[in-house]
């Protein structure tokens, strides 16, 4: 106890026989390789711990530690003549592990911090591959390194390259080694930053010092990725280094990996934005020269899913940072792809939008193209072509990029009549992402929303006889046309079968959404308000059919917002206890007219007991101030007037 207490309070330096040789030793076992026995915080004595150098012991001690070493051998795990992987040993990873443990706990001077870097650095020194590769220290080394100097970092990346720096290729395909590098190359936007400890009359020739210790590190990468490029970009690990690379030299970072994170499986938490940030001149050109690389090996980018990842995230960087490379390299790639040979009078293109990988890059390439070629893809390679690519399972999505990009530029207008001729057939595929895009895009062609909704009105079998037209909003919602949804024969005209609203999904509520930003809307109002209060009570607490209530009530002026209102009441109870219905309500509150949101406040207040009760209601009763409502009615009116003056002058400022 009184050891640790002296570690946690210290910088961390070891004393142990023969060090060198136990971190020589063994096999490095990845993320998930080897044993650990032995790691635990009894793995051997950390007496001597100061701020001061590591002591070393003699050649006996030192001797010792050659032994472990050859027990490590034993398990497998050292360097014999079967070239197998290094490891480090059990107390190498009980003392990297402590290292974590101590990061855990914060530091409260940057005095202390910078001492206990400095020391941890000196203990991975002679010895950072090893360490990088181990699934331990790899997970140690990324947490220091952020608060490592840049000079520090860069002598990590200096001593993981070795002398000609080809090793960097070695640890970046490392599972774990690459996230060390990914972490040492994250750290190049601190270029500019002065150190806290720095002394305020320090020149900015010193920074530039202290920058050129990383940057040639981070340009010897380039060099060894350059070299290796086909082999970095289709390796599972090193193509995420790759990535990071392309980042840094554009000047842009997103997010980092997180170590916990499960594969597959998306953080809702970790912002999707990127930072930006100034980089040397030096990385512009590297950019450059790392996009020709790309493009000698576009072959392998088209067929290789993991190769393809990296190719795209060139084109993202360059889109934002470098338009003309962009530029170059998206023609570059559609090119390389129709010069294919394919079978006669068939585009070679038609037969890459069917695959799963080269698909996603042409996804990447359409949604970054500039009109040009985004009119001669459609004109040479796919016109006639859209509906039978649509209904495909994979070449759909590329067709969902092609109808977002043209929405800007007149060709959308002949995308567009292709599409609605095969809208059933796409419906029946399944394939609402075509459908949908399809409706964001009309809301930017005025004179192309009527001709969607009727498209989309005979596609449900809703569009004759004219009385079919109020069915249309549960059609839409359900994603099922008029007689199954009915279950009516098509002989039956008028004949509806009363039925609740039910079955609302995902991409029918987005229909909804896209429809409800048309100028006329019309129908889907009447057909909302033909539906009984026990429906509009279902769609407002519905998780994807609350956003359809909310956007048509908000988005309706204050007479058919007061339609639609005459609907819902006598189920604002019940609506304010809902996850769901509780921010319908909200959004509704927000746009209401006072008299409106006194005729709310009326039947709230008469179940006072259950909304104070309710884990959703009450913060209801507490945003509407229902306690003033009860109290000082007049008083409460008051402050909503003002509030909606203030309201209608902020909303006429910003028209």
């Amino acid at each position: 106890m009184e050891e640790n207490n002296q570690w946690r309070d210290k910088g961390l330096k070891r004393k142990h026989p023969g060090d060198q040789e136990r971190m020589s030793g063994g096999r490095g076992g990845g993320r998930g390789g080897g044993k650990r026995g032995g790691s635990g915080r009894g793995g051997g004595e950390r007496d001597g711990v100061g701020r001061g150098g590591v002591k070393r012991s003699g050649d006996k001690e030192r001797n010792r530690g050659v032994g472990n070493c050859d027990a490590e051998a034993k398990r497998g795990g050292g360097t014999g003549e079967g070239g197998a992987k290094k490891r480090l040993d059990a107390l190498s990873v009980g003392y990297f592990r402590r290292v974590g443990e101590r990061l855990s706990e914060g530091f409260t001077e940057d005095e202390e911090r910078v001492l206990f870097v400095e020391n941890v650095l000196a203990e991975v020194k002679g010895q950072a591959a090893l360490v990088a590769m181990d699934v331990t220290g790899s997970v140690t080394l990324q947490r220091l390194l952020p608060l490592a100097s840049l000079s520090q970092v860069g002598e990590v990346l200096a001593e993981l390259g070795g002398e000609s720096g080809s090793a960097l290729k070695t640890v970046s395909c490392d599972k774990c080694g690459g996230h060390v590098v990914e972490s040492a190359l994250r750290q190049m936007p601190r270029w500019r930053e002065k150190s806290p400890l720095e002394d305020q009359s320090a020149t900015t020739e010193g920074e530039a010092e202290d920058c050129g210790v990383l940057e040639p590190q981070v340009l010897s990468l380039c060099r060894v990725m350059k070299d290796h490029c086909a082999e970095f970009i289709r390796h599972t690990h090193g193509s995420h280094v790759a990535r990071t690379l392309i980042h840094v030299l554009a000047g842009c970072l997103g997010p980092a990996r997180s170590d916990t994170a499960r594969p597959g499986v998306k953080d809702r938490n970790v912002p999707t934005q990127l930072t930006y940030f100034e980089v040397p001149t030096s990385f512009w050109w590297e950019l450059k020269h790392l996009s020709t690389s790309l493009m000698e090996h576009v072959n392998v980018c088209v067929t290789d899913p993991v190769a393809s990842a990296v190719l795209q995230n060139m084109l993202m960087v360059c889109h934002r940072g470098r338009p003309k490379l962009c530029k170059q390299l998206t023609r570059g790639i559609v090119g390389y792809l129709t010069s294919l040979s394919s079978a006669p009078g068939v585009s070679p293109l038609l037969v890459f939008l069917k695959d799963a990988a080269c698909s996603r890059l042409i996804e990447t390439v359409i949604q970054l193209s500039h009109k040009a070629l985004l009119r001669d893809l459609y004109k040479n390679h796919l016109k006639g072509q859209l509906v039978n690519l649509a209904i495909h399972p994979i070449a759909n999505f590329p067709i969902q990029r092609l109808t977002a990009a043209s929405a800007s530029y007149k060709m959308f207008l002949k995308v567009f009549d292709e599409l609605t001729e095969g809208l059933e057939a796409i419906l029946a595929a399944g394939h609402m992402g075509v459908i949908v895009q399809l409706t964001d895009s009309c809301a930017e062609w005025e004179e192309k929303q009527g001709e969607m909704m009727q498209s989309l009105l005979r596609a449900f079998h809703c569009a004759e006889p004219a009385s079919r037209h109020t069915a249309c909003l549960p059609l839409f919602l359900s994603l099922l046309t008029h007689d199954v949804y009915y279950c009516s024969e098509t002989t039956e005209g008028d004949t509806l079968t009363e039925r609740p609203l039910s079955s609302i999904c995902y991409h029918g509520s987005r229909l909804v959404q896209s429809l409800a930003k048309f100028k006329d809307r019309s129908l889907l109002l009447n057909s909302l308000r033909s539906l009984t209060p026990a429906d509009h009570l279902t769609l407002g607490t519905d998780q994807t059919g609350s956003h359809v209530l909310q956007l048509l009530v908000t988005s309706s002026s204050d007479k058919g917002r007061g339609k639609i209102l005459r609907r819902l009441e006598g189920q604002y109870v019940q609506m304010a206890c809902s996850r769901y219905g509780s921010r319908v309500l909200e959004a509704i509150w927000t746009s209401a007219t006072v008299p409106q949101r006194q005729s709310i406040a009326k039947e709230l207040v008469s179940c006072e007991n259950q909304l104070r009760s309710d884990q959703f209601a009450r913060h209801i009763w507490a945003k509407f101030a229902l306690t003033h409502f009860v109290k000082r009615q007049a008083q409460w009116q008051e402050v909503q007037m003002g509030e909606s003056k203030k309201r209608k002058l902020f909303s006429d400022i910003l028209d």
